[in-house]
């Protein structure tokens, strides 16, 4: 028995993007996976910093990194308006985390990550410029164990 999945062409696009953004951060949850346990930060960090980056160059996208991470610790990064894809297809915004848990990957702990999020070009970046002014003042609130870990006010 075959199943056969039929997409709108209009939406065909939206729907190669969506699996390969799954790829992408799949790529550099593996790459820093390999180095968990071994105490190194920076290693695994640079390792799923990497494999982001050549996957992301492989996508049919003009891609602009404007939410990303590294500028606060020094880590290495996918650093804000680094161009990414072969410049052929759709213009996007990119917010990446490439390792969220640095420290839990190097201590072999479980709740490391890899994001990404992707956006028609300018809608991202909207909102990035507006958290970022926003952060100073935003009040926040940490609860306990098996609640919402962090709840932005406002």
């Amino acid at each position: 028995m075959s199943t056969h999945i039929s997409v709108p062409p209009q939406l065909l696009l939206e729907r190669i993007l969506t699996l390969e953004i799954v790829r992408v951060t799949e790529r550099a949850a593996v790459s820093a996976a390999r180095l968990r346990g071994h105490g190194n930060e920076k290693a695994a960090d640079q390792a799923a910093v990497d494999a982001m980056r050549r996957e992301l160059n492989k996508l049919p996208i003009e891609g602009t990194v404007v939410i990303g991470e590294g500028e606060r610790d020094e880590a290495p990064m996918l650093f804000i308006g680094e161009k990414v894809g072969i410049n052929a297809g759709p213009q996007v915004d990119i917010a990446v985390d490439p390792l969220e848990g640095t420290t839990l990957c190097a201590k072999n702990m479980p709740g490391a990550i890899a994001t990404m999020a992707m956006a028609d070009a300018g809608t991202l970046l909207a909102c990035a410029r507006r958290l970022h002014a926003e952060d100073r003042d935003r009040p926040r609130l940490s609860q306990g164990r098996g609640r919402a870990r962090c709840i932005a006010c406002r």
